[in-house]
């Protein structure tokens, strides 16, 4: 996905308050540029999925009474949005297996930012998973570069405006992906991949 193109978000909720609040967030979370839609009623988000294909719909999953997801997709369907839950209410989780993630009212920026950026890295997994690989995203490949380098999870977070328990969730992430639990296995890792030079390095070998 083009990084300098604002992320479409689409959000379906009936609560003004809590309509209005979320797309006020989404605008100020750090790293991204949102374009969010407020939506209030069933037919305005028939309409809109007609017309429009989101990057992301945040719906809260008792819009319109409640909101059937699966026939809701297959009634629109639309390749690349992603759907994330807005959950307000107690949820019962089996509720949000048709999601693709969710958040709730009460999660800070980071939280938010988090589960934003999981779902369009989620994509990209997707597309490499065809090939038989699981590749880091651009941010995780910051992070690996920071960490040779010999930054603490702090200096990382401050570095990329981002919250430490995010850095310390993307660390984890790579660990999984690469299953590299070592900073000298990164280490190698981003010499055989040119994520750094040597040069760069030198005095953490």
């Amino acid at each position: 996905m083009n990084t300098n193109t604002p992320l479409k978000i689409a959000i379906a909720e009936t609560s003004v308050i809590i309509r209005s609040g979320l797309a006020a967030v989404l605008k100020r979370l750090p790293n991204l540029s949102v374009q969010p839609v407020e939506i209030a009623t069933p037919e305005s988000l028939a309409h809109y999925m007609r017309m429009h294909t989101p990057d992301i719909l945040i719906a809260n999953p008792t819009f319109g009474g409640w909101l059937d997801l699966p026939a809701f997709k297959a009634a629109h369907p639309k390749g690349h949005t992603r759907y994330m839950a807005l959950v307000s209410t107690v949820i019962e989780p089996n509720a949000l297996k048709a999601y693709d993630g969710h958040f709730s009212i009460c999660d800070d920026t980071d939280a938010i930012a988090a589960q934003i950026n999981h779902l369009l890295h989620t994509g990209e997994e997707e597309e490499e998973a065809g090939n038989g690989q699981e590749v880091l995203s651009q941010r995780e490949k910051e992070i690996v570069t920071c960490v040779v380098k010999g930054m603490t999870n702090k200096a990382i977070a401050d570095q990329l405006f981002l919250s430490v328990h995010t850095i310390i969730t993307h660390r984890r992430n790579i660990a999984r992906k690469l299953q590299i639990h070592s900073p000298a296995g990164l280490t190698i890792y981003a010499i055989v991949n040119k994520l750094v030079a040597l040069e760069d390095i030198k005095e953490q070998l």
